[in-house]
């Protein structure tokens, strides 16, 4: 019992976690207001403004500098972690988010082919460099008011 009192107590995981709800509570919120219509798939869906992932893991770097020091090694292991998180958004996903948008085209136009999909391949994957940078300034604030 006392080490679920530790980890729910422990900043370094509510705050990002927290962070990450109300970033993809927002998106819904958003998402309801251009489109008229409530996407619950979006509060654990990928992509948008700003990112939730530059937010948590940027959030998360900020509170571990800020608790065992910008010179530790723990924080070195945030800080990578959390430029490997950015890259991989704003490449690697986008990327493929790109391509799943060329095969559903391709899929979608007559006599092209005769592949049948039950679903659409899924579009938004990764986010723009603003997108990551907005959710990286955005977990740093956090980080450092928290």
């Amino acid at each position: 019992m006392e080490v679920l009192k530790d980890i729910i107590s422990n900043k370094s995981i509510y705050i990002p976690a927290l962070l990450w709800f109300l970033i993809q509570s927002y998106k819904v919120i958003i998402d309801l207001i251009i489109h008229k219509k409530l996407n619950v798939k979006r509060i654990i869906g990928a992509g948008g403004m700003p990112s939730s992932h530059s937010a948590v893991v940027c959030s998360l770097a900020t509170l571990v500098g800020k608790e065992y020091g910008f010179d530790s090694g723990i924080f070195a292991i945030a800080i990578i972690m959390s430029c490997i998180v950015m890259y991989d958004a704003a490449g690697v996903r986008r990327a493929a988010g790109r391509q799943a948008r060329i095969l559903n085209k391709l899929l979608e136009t007559p006599g092209l082919t005769t592949v049948e999909v039950q679903e659409k391949l899924v579009e938004v994957l990764g986010h723009t460099p603003i997108q990551v940078f907005v959710g990286a300034i955005i977990g740093f604030v956090v980080g450092a008011l928290a």
